[in-house]
């Protein structure tokens, strides 16, 4: 049973530093021996969870970037109240809560999109599953909050959650360019102003 866990945690070790390393200095200049370096193990211990950098590149899309987006965008959508309100708690709220650090370099999932998600088609599909989990779970809280008649009912509920998606990783993006605020402000106004346009 130790050697398991010992095993288990090495393996969550070169998950968790894969994913800092690829967050902070991107996927393709983050090399299996800058991995090995960071997280002080051997290459051996490497090749015995990870076939290749492929390999680990999926694994963290599957487990850390998918927690990451479910965490704070998905299952906050499927709680009680107030659709609209949910809506802006999930999107305003979370765009505010982000470090300096999240700020600058953006959200780690848009970063993996752009730089290896014509890649390869398991990046592709990996990544695309997040993306569709997301717009799933807001098209249930768009309806939802039809139904309860607190959005309006003439409003496509696939087109608003596309949009929403696309709009916030934008902005993630856009923000990496600039050394403060006043853009991810403007921002957050104009969503503030769209989403009351859902209102009933």
């Amino acid at each position: 049973m130790e050697q398991k866990q010992k095993s288990e945690f090495t393996k969550q070790l070169i998950l968790e530093e894969s994913f800092r390393l690829f967050y902070s200095n991107g996927f393709k200049s983050t090399s299996v021996d800058k991995v090995m370096l960071a997280t002080k193990l051997t290459k051996g211990a490497f090749y015995h969870h990870y076939k290749n950098k492929q390999e680990l590149g999926l694994a963290v899309i599957t487990t850390k970037v998918k927690e990451r987006v479910y965490d704070g965008m998905v299952a906050p959508l499927y709680q009680p109240g107030n659709a609209l309100d949910i809506l802006k708690a999930t999107f305003i709220d979370r765009l505010k809560s982000f470090s300096i650090h999240e700020k600058k370099h953006g959200c780690p999932m848009n970063n993996l999109i752009n730089e290896i998600g014509d890649e390869e088609i398991a990046y592709q599909i990996a990544l695309k599953k997040i993306i569709e989990e997301w717009q799933a779970a807001l098209i249930f809280l768009i309806d939802r909050g039809k139904l309860e008649k607190s959005i309006q009912q003439n409003i496509e509920s696939k087109a608003v959650a596309i949009y929403l998606i696309s709009a916030f990783e934008g902005i993630r993006g856009i923000r990496k360019l600039y050394q403060d605020d006043a853009i991810l402000e403007a921002y957050i106004s104009g969503l503030s102003f769209y989403l009351q346009k859902l209102e009933v």
